[in-house]
């Protein structure tokens, strides 16, 4: 696998920054996670379930840490709003 192929803390920021949740440049995932949560539990964020959705069919290409971060800060969140 190349490391381009990777889901990494960059990649998994901008993500969240295109569905239009504020994230300062190089935040680490556990804070984008944080803040995509917390734009999440306040207004809603158009897209969010279905990209975390999506990332997480490819968690084999995903970062431990990303994947730590949307499992511990993203996920209780989605499922408390199903």
């Amino acid at each position: 696998m190349m490391l381009a192929d990777l889901i990494d803390g960059d990649d998994f920021r901008q993500r969240l920054q295109a569905l239009g949740v504020r994230i300062p440049d190089g935040a680490c995932p556990e804070t984008c996670a944080r803040m995509a949560a917390c734009k999440y539990n306040e207004v809603g964020v158009e897209g969010l379930p279905e990209a975390i959705h999506d990332m997480l069919q490819h968690s084999d290409e995903m970062l431990p840490s990303v994947r730590q971060a949307i499992d511990t800060h993203l996920l209780p969140r989605l499922r408390a709003n199903e």
